[in-house]
């Protein structure tokens, strides 16, 4: 028998009241009382969600110990949700949520008027619509399957009556998009239907078993009954009692202010009466508005309300996150003040670490291993996660593909590393899995290389050791579940549209990390139904956010939605203010909040706390009060900047190159904090070659041209044709790899002639390439110290009398050469005379540019080299002497120095000057 619903008025002691209507009512649980028992396990209570059983049970053993004082002994009935109970049944194989979307976009993705309807580029781009036509099979599933299961005909007549709501012009633009909804919900409508298959199995239930009867049935909700749930109710009733337990929203018990604010709020409206006859009766709000002019100071004041609650020892505390950002700061806030928060609303499983990961290395194959997505991917801790060295090898390798600029591509980026080290390992292993995940598969085949992927670069462990990577196992596993596929599998799919169907998946599961400490949870509003806290706080009671604004699907409009049965913006507002009502009468303490402001604009509060302010005008009360923390202030004082001056005797590097003394030069802070400090910036990854790339192919033009004409002794005659041979093998190989070298390659080939002409000159007048490219140290040493002279020499001739010469090639105009040595902060080619450790008769630059198309002289002379040798190493000597010494080292370089400064940001300049 279906008894009629047991109304309770929303309140704080709703499951007191419950429990106690129930005891003395016509039921099991009365029955059990009357007859002396402390049995109810025999009764059946099945509730919205396991944290109600809590409440139940305890509100059942209060009333007991009223009823018999001193008994608390009881043995309770048998409490469940019904997703608990349908899962105590029997599993039946089904077919997984993938493989349903992905037959439902295989036949989608065979129209092309599809992608036309929606602009759809590309197939993937019908995923999504895929899964918004499942989503509203299962709402009209959900609503019409009962009906239609007493009534054939009646889901056609109420589908056709919803259409003739749309006008004659709306319903012919959109006959396409209503037969394809009509058509995919009736193709849906089969055993594999996850939603028919869920009321097949509540109908099982309301079923006796072979040998037995079913017990009485408890049923509470806040809500009214789904369509499914009702036909499970009297399908239960005609087999045993069955006793509904609801809120009552008829009125009487509701408090006079909401009813007056909201008239739409109870089931029978009030009457009309004059406001002078309100007032006496109306209670005064309980609650509190906490209006904040911008996010970061309404997460602040949230903060300090929730802290200030545990200092008045409350245990229970709730935050309903209608504005899911300002939630977002005021956790991180609350967090800073080590009080964790357990998040019961959870977060899309795609925002994880572990989802993180796999989106890295879709990234990598979808860009053909592309430089940063291998790094991200390799910097991710679930990748190679038991490899000993593997920040070191990463480090490496980013350095590596940096310093050579290698922007991806597979065989350029293993090239780099083709020697046997543990980068080279880690890269070819992820190379060699980048090729399984190529061509079209099935969803099984697509599961079969994940699984392989995370084995193949040591992730299952360090996913299994990660509650959000545990999931991601079981979605990875899920998405190739084929305990359903058709026999042939002839449905395959490309590595676009599986990694689609995966951030779909990823967006679709809420990850719930695990729950330690409750003393403050974050919740959605209709997450607090049938709870009461010590203290609430509501984040977002806005107009934006409260209510919430829900959008049409596709050409859902809310008139076609009313006639089908499902659910539409109206009825969810109403459900939702009916929420906030009932948070608002079962607890004592409620603060609301929001910011006033958004991007420069008001943003006004809630209407309906609007109209409850109106209300209370109206009848001459007090407005609702307004709660404020004085948000703690920090006494600050200013301190002009200046200049630095650090002094750091102990770190002076034990090698000096002739950059590094150039760099002391010209700012001694910038030695202090890239040769001292060691604070490197790596070089910045570009799809185009450098400067620095043109030098170093020019660097192994001229190296092999001039040991060649060393060796062979080349004739003067081929010695053009030698050069331009030698310059297109380099050439060539650069420009297979960066197109973008042709313009370096056609730069070089205006300079050659005019560098030919001078090396034959100067062989003429006695100077031979001696060799070139080479590394060489010297030690400078002083009392109590020295330090290392380091560098490679680009070039070094000798000429017949034994004299020596350096040269060093420079990518730039022979006149921007003239005016570097004249600059007496230039020492280049003096510390290149100190590093032989000879006597060097003389040094050149090698302007490797033309100039206003100008091919006369390529080089120019250091004058007086020997001089400038001694005063230089008479200069290093002792300026390191002195750094040793504690010599300061200010940030005094001039703006054409810090124009460029990798480390402006440390000295700060423009601060202090």
């Amino acid at each position: 028998m279906l008894h009629s619903p047991l109304l309770i008025s929303p309140s704080v002691d709703f499951w007191p009241q419950t429990a106690a209507a129930l005891l003395e009512a016509d039921h099991a649980l009365g029955q059990a009382v009357r007859s002396g028992s402390r049995d109810f396990s025999g009764c059946q209570v099945v509730v919205p969600a396991f944290s109600h059983a809590v409440h139940w049970r305890a509100a059942l053993a209060q009333e007991l110990t009223k009823i018999a004082p001193g008994t608390r002994a009881f043995i309770p009935p048998r409490i469940n949700t019904m997703a608990g109970w349908l899962a105590m049944q029997e599993p039946e194989p089904a077919t997984a949520d993938s493989e349903r979307l992905m037959q439902l976009y295989a036949q989608l993705r065979q129209h092309g008027w599809l992608k036309k309807m929606f602009t759809a580029r590309r197939n993937t781009d019908l995923l999504p619509l895929a899964q918004t036509l499942l989503s509203l099979s299962d709402e009209l599933t959900q609503a019409l399957l009962p009906a239609m299961e007493k009534a054939p005909g009646d889901a056609d007549e109420r589908w056709q009556a919803a259409l003739n709501q749309l006008s004659p012009s709306a319903r012919s633009m959109l006959s396409d998009e209503a037969q394809l909804v009509w058509s995919i919900w009736k193709s849906q409508l089969d055993g594999n239907d996850k939603t028919v298959r869920r009321y097949s199995r509540m109908l099982a239930l309301a079923q006796p078993p072979l040998h037995g009867a079913l017990a009485p049935l408890i049923w509470i909700s806040p809500v009214a009954p789904e369509p499914m749930e009702r036909a499970f109710l009297e399908a239960y009733a005609e087999h045993a009692d069955v006793q509904p337990v609801v809120i009552d929203w008829r009125g009487p018990d509701i408090p006079l202010l909401y009813q007056t604010a909201w008239p739409e709020l109870c089931d029978a409206p009030l009457a009309p009466m004059p406001d002078d006859l309100f007032a006496p009766q109306m209670d005064a709000p309980t609650m509190a508005l906490c209006p904040a002019g911008s996010l970061e100071e309404a997460s602040q004041q949230s903060a300090l309300i929730v802290l200030d609650w545990l200092r008045q020892g409350k245990k229970d505390i709730a935050i309903v996150a209608q504005d899911r950002v300002s939630a977002r700061r005021l956790r991180a806030l609350l967090e800073r003040a080590e009080v964790s928060v357990a998040d019961e609303t959870g977060w899309k499983l795609s925002t994880t670490r572990a989802a993180a990961a796999l989106a890295a290395w879709c990234d990598v194959v979808t860009s053909r291993g592309e430089t940063t997505a291998l790094l991200d991917l390799l910097k991710s801790p679930f990748i190679f996660a038991g490899m000993a060295d593997k920040p070191a090898a990463v480090m490496q390798i980013e350095w590596q593909l940096r310093r050579q600029n290698i922007a991806g591509e597979w065989r350029s980026i293993l090239a780099v590393f083709n020697n046997e080290s543990a980068a080279a390992d880690c890269l070819n292993a992820v190379a060699r899995q980048a090729t399984v995940f190529e061509g079209r598969k099935s969803l099984s085949a697509w599961s079969d290389c994940a699984q392989q992927l995370l084995d193949a670069l040591d992730m299952r462990s360090a996913f299994e050791e990660d509650t959000a990577g545990q999931q991601a196992l079981q979605l990875l596993q899920d998405l190739g579940d084929d305990s359903a596929r058709n026999a042939d599998g002839s449905e395959l799919f490309s590595f676009a549209e599986w990694r689609a169907l995966l951030n779909l998946q990823l967006d679709a599961v809420t990850f719930m990390p695990p729950i330690t400490d409750r003393r403050v949870v974050m919740l959605p509003l209709n997450g607090a139904r049938l709870r009461n806290f010590d203290a609430v706080l509501v984040i977002g009671a806005d107009a934006e956010h409260l209510p919430s604004q829900p959008q049409e699907t596709l050409f859902f409009s809310n008139a076609v939605r009313h006639e089908l049965g499902l659910p539409t913006r109206l009825s969810r507002q109403h459900q939702q203010l009916r929420d906030l009502t009932e948070l608002l009468c079962a607890n004592r303490e409620v603060v609301l909040s929001w910011q006033t402001h958004k991007d420069g604009e008001p943003n006004p509060m809630s209407p309906w706390l609007e109209r409850m302010e109106l209300c209370l005008a109206r009848a001459g009360m007090e407005p609702i009060r307004v709660l404020r923390h004085q948000l703690p202030l920090q006494q600050l004082h200013a301190e002009p900047a200046s200049m630095p001056t650090p002094s750091a005797p102990t770190l002076l590097p034990s090698k000096l190159s002739a950059s590094g003394y150039n760099t002391f030069v010209a700012c001694p802070y910038q030695f202090f904090a890239l040769r001292m400090l060691r604070v490197s910036v790596m070089d910045e990854l570009s799809d185009m070659p450098e400067k620095r790339d043109y030098g170093g192919w020019l660097h192994e033009i001229l190296m092999t041209y001039h040991e060649t004409v060393r060796d062979q002794k080349t004739p003067l005659e081929q010695r053009a044709a030698l050069l331009a041979a030698i310059s297109d093998e380099v050439f060539g190989k650069a420009i297979s790899q960066h197109p973008a070298a042709l313009g370096y390659a056609a730069r070089w080939q205006k300079v050659m002639p005019a560098y030919l002409v001078w090396a034959n000159d100067r062989e003429g007048q006695g100077w031979h390439f001696a060799f070139g490219e080479i590394a060489l140290q010297h030690m400078l040493e002083w009392p109590g110290g020295g330090i290392e002279l380091h560098g490679r020499l680009d070039r070094v001739d000798e000429s017949t009398e034994g004299e020596r010469a350096v040269l060093d090639y420079k990518t730039r105009p022979l006149p921007s050469l003239v005016t570097k040595l004249k600059d007496a902060e230039d020492h280049q080619l003096p510390f290149y005379g100190l590093l032989s450790g000879q006597t060097m008769a003389a040094a050149h630059y090698v302007a490797l540019e033309t100039f206003k198309d100008k091919t006369g002289d390529v080089a120019i002379t250091a004058e007086d080299f020997a001089r400038q040798q001694q005063a230089l190493q008479q200069q290093i000597s002792t300026v390191m002497q002195a750094v040793t010494q504690g010599a300061p080292l200010p940030a005094n370089g001039i703006e054409s120095v810090c124009q460029y400064c990798e480390v402006r940001g440390l000295c700060r300049k423009g601060v202090w000057q």
